[in-house]
């Protein structure tokens, strides 16, 4: 399962680029090839590494996420957030936007809908941090960063790369999640 190259932000108008800000394809049929996207999208999330991605990262335009937050996978073709509630704001960074973090709002719980791997249809219901990681990862397949979504541009910050660590830093929720979405 090869690692696929994570598409960052500043876009340079290339075809992957386009991918990454196009709303992405519902997925018609999950066959060897969507389950090969998602053992690479789950190898190429954990070694960036991160709780979440989404296929238009990786320069795919599908309707296919992978989250892993707690020891617990998810694998959610076509999701759709079918129910929301609450509201709160905090940090967010995401694998395409390295060192960038800024708040935001989202909903305290979702139930997202959408098939396994295996065509199977799943509901998950989500609080807190995972429901952030799945509304995160959503938006992403409608084109949409984290950095649309923060309502005052002038609190979006740099994060320098930690000294340990020999790629981008791992913006998230500071001192509580280490991973970008």
């Amino acid at each position: 399962m090869p690692i696929r190259p994570i598409i960052t932000e500043p876009l340079n108008s290339t075809a992957q680029d386009k991918i990454l800000r196009g709303k992405a394809k519902r997925v018609g049929r999950i066959d060897d090839s969507t389950r090969r996207l998602i053992d690479d999208m789950i190898e190429t999330m954990r070694d960036a590494p991160g709780v979440g991605l989404a296929a238009p990262q990786v320069g795919v335009p599908l309707r296919v996420i992978v989250v892993e937050y707690e020891d617990e996978l998810f694998t959610v073709i076509n999701p759709e957030i079918v129910k929301s509630s609450g509201q709160v704001e905090d940090e967010e960074g995401c694998l395409s936007a390295p060192n960038w973090q800024g708040p935001v709002t989202r909903a305290t719980t979702v139930l997202v809908k959408g098939r396994d791997r295996n065509g199977k249809e799943v509901r998950i219901k989500a609080d807190g941090w995972l429901a952030r990681i799945f509304q995160h990862e959503v938006d992403h397949l409608e084109g949409v960063l984290f950095l649309d979504k923060v309502h005052d541009r002038s609190k979006i910050h740099w994060v320098e790369a930690d000294e340990d660590d020999e790629g981008p830093s791992k913006p998230g929720k500071p001192d509580e999640h280490e991973e970008p979405l």
